[in-house]
């Protein structure tokens, strides 16, 4: 009996046929029977023991997203459930293939108030593409096959609930209707490759021909079709504006890209949109709707391989359901070449001016140590072929404009579900899926504090795993849009202060702390090369303000207002918020720009000296 083969162990078996190598999750009494065939097949299948059940699925998610392979985790009934929901969450927004299983009560004691007593298909309904209860171990195959082929085709987070008792039942036991034939299902798919209707393409060719001002805005959907977006981009003559889960679909340093867009944007993204004639979407469907050319302005083609996405953010004059590389390919023999080079070269100009900036702000001297700084340093200490997973947060800013990612490197971070501490659990994902190649996690103290506790996952699995965290002991985004979309003071933002270095020492690893902007490459380039996992923390000024491309006057007045209504160290935002114009006043691309140079400078040193003093002053009276 001690031999025979339980439902769970056909369970990891067909998970193992399916190509499954690896999963993620977190054990309990709920799903003990599962965690037995994890056991016996620990030769096929690798289990990678988390310390919280989100970072299992978000681990999953970070491998799904870097692989594109099925990312997998387990949890046990009840609360241990509850605990993957946003991980699962995040799956479904972020468009990552993932199954999970869960443990759920006796079959016979579900709905009785049992110990954890939970329907836990219902509570997965919304954050699913597909949710099944395991009704006995004839389901099992049948019920886990069709999840698997949903969660790939579609993208998304399957669920089975996987009741304690069927879980260790002989797999051979229970009753079979006789249509549920043995065999009857397979492990065979391959990804579709949709391409649209020669018509459609030539419909497409023929809405952007004649057009001199054509945008082009890349998501995540058009990673892996880089060359073909840059040559339909030198075609078209058309600069590439990237969503930010688009980041590595080209390099930052392509002459077709002007980067970023929306509030962590680049200025010549933001003018491109805002004067082109025409607008071709592949693979995005960015939500920040503010930021599309106005209705009418632009006519639009969208590439999508989901047609439900076609016309979601803009109105679209001809949708191309289709594989963006695939759909590009087709598409570009049959685009006119628009001689008319002035609009690209004006965003290419843009951009020479744009980086300049972006320079000047990661290499500053200023004490406090800007954020920008550790994140400008951290290009040159990149492997060619790193993988960086970024976190939500004003980490976001700094990590869309001064990481610039090279043609081999890998970049995303939870960037529609823009959860929080997604950081590292990305990448222990990806570092699991890629033990060879440089996984770094660009956070904030925030996000990283929120799963602190795996950062032991990392050293108890040997991942080497480069955590930089921005430490400012603020939720700093939360601060900015109290006071610059609401016009109110910052609220209920700070925290009490961590010791990263300590805490890494006490997990057994390494930590290395930056404050000194002239050391910060070389503390950078040092920590990146140590062995095993390493928790770098870079102190930085909590007052520096994530400026936005192109200031509204909107933004401002609440800016005003919020000051004015009692901020702490207001004295100290507002000069330091000065400052930064003043500094950057010779720069075109700065929001400063209207200041004449030679006065900005001089009046900068003035400024500076009297934000010292607000300093000063603020450490007084704490010291009192």
């Amino acid at each position: 009996m001690a031999d025979q083969l339980t439902a769970s162990d056909v369970m990891v078996q067909r998970l193992v046929d399916w190509g499954v190598d690896v999963v993620f999750g977190l054990p309990g009494d709920g799903i003990n029977g599962f965690m037995e065939a994890l056991r016996k097949h620990a030769d096929k299948i690798r289990y990678v023991h988390v310390r919280h059940e989100e970072v299992a699925a978000m681990a999953a998610v970070g491998y799904a997203k870097f692989t594109g392979r099925l990312g997998v985790c387990f949890s046990t009934s009840g609360p241990g459930a509850a605990h993957l929901l946003n991980g699962l969450l995040d799956a479904r927004t972020e468009q990552a293939a993932l199954l999970a299983i869960t443990g759920m009560s006796y079959h016979d004691l579900i709905g009785t108030s049992y110990l954890q007593d939970v329907n836990t298909d219902y509570m997965f309904n919304d954050v699913t593409v597909y949710n099944q209860r395991i009704m006995g171990p004839a389901h099992v195959i049948n019920a886990l096959d069709y999840a698997v082929r949903t969660a790939l085709c579609e993208r998304g987070p399957a669920h089975l609930a996987f009741p304690i008792d069927y879980q260790a039942m002989p797999a051979e036991s229970g009753s079979r209707y006789m249509r549920n034939v043995p065999g009857h299902t397979t492990t065979n798919w391959r990804p579709p490759v949709r391409v649209p209707q020669h018509q459609d393409l030539e419909a497409a060719a023929q809405m952007l021909s004649g057009r001199q001002k054509v945008a082009i805005l890349a998501g995540a959907g058009a990673r892996g079709a880089g060359a073909e977006l840059e040559a339909v981009a030198e075609k078209l003559g058309a600069p590439i504006i990237k969503a930010q889960l688009g980041k590595d679909c080209v390099p930052d340093d392509s002459p077709y890209t002007t980067g970023p867009i929306a509030l962590v944007g680049s200025r010549p993204s933001e003018e491109a949109l805002e004067e082109c004639d025409a607008l071709l979407i592949v693979g995005s469907t960015m939500p920040y709707i503010e930021y599309y050319p106005s209705p009418g302005q632009a006519v639009c083609v969208q590439i999508d391989d989901k047609p439900d996405r076609l016309g979601l953010r803009y109105p679209v004059d001809v949708g191309l359901a289709g594989d963006a590389r695939a759909t590009l390919a087709e598409l570009l023999p049959l685009l006119p070449r628009n001689e008319n080079r002035e609009f690209l070269t004006k965003a290419q100009d843009g951009m020479r001016e744009w980086w300049k900036l972006v320079e000047e702000r990661g290499t500053s001297p200023d004490k406090p140590m800007k954020p920008q700084v550790p994140a400008w340093a951290l290009n040159d200490a990149l492997a060619d072929d790193a993988i960086v997973c970024g976190d939500s947060g004003t980490v976001t800013t700094w990590a869309a404009r001064q990481i610039k990612i090279r043609r081999d490197q890998r970049f995303s971070f939870s960037g529609t579900n823009c959860s929080m501490a997604a950081g590292l659990p990305y990448a222990i994902g990806a570092q699991t899926a890629y033990p060879g190649r440089q996984v770094v996690v660009f956070t904030g103290d925030g996000s990283l504090t929120m799963q602190l506790g795996d950062f032991l996952t990392a050293v108890q699995h040997k991942l080497p795993i480069k955590i930089l965290v921005i430490r400012n002991d603020t939720l700093g985004l939360i601060k900015w849009e109290q006071m610059v979309f609401l016009g109110n003071p910052e609220f209920g933002v700070q925290f009490a202060p961590l010791d990263f270095v300590k805490f890494a020492e006490a997990c057994g690893a390494k930590g290395v702390r930056i404050h000194d902007p002239a050391r910060c490459g070389e503390q950078l380039k040092q920590a990146l090369a140590m062995d095993g996992p390493v928790i770098v923390e870079c102190v930085v000024d909590p007052h520096e303000p994530p400026i936005p491309a192109k200031v509204k006057k909107d933004q401002v007045k609440k800016l005003a207002t919020a000051l004015r209504n009692g901020t702490p160290n207001r004295n100290r935002i507002a000069l330091q918020m000065v400052k930064d114009m003043l500094d950057e006043s010779s720069f075109d691309a700065s929001p400063g720009h209207f200041i004449p140079g030679r006065i900005g400078q001089a009046v900068s040193g003035v400024v500076g000296r009297l934000r010292d003093s607000a300093d000063a002053e603020h450490h007084d009276e704490d010291a009192s």
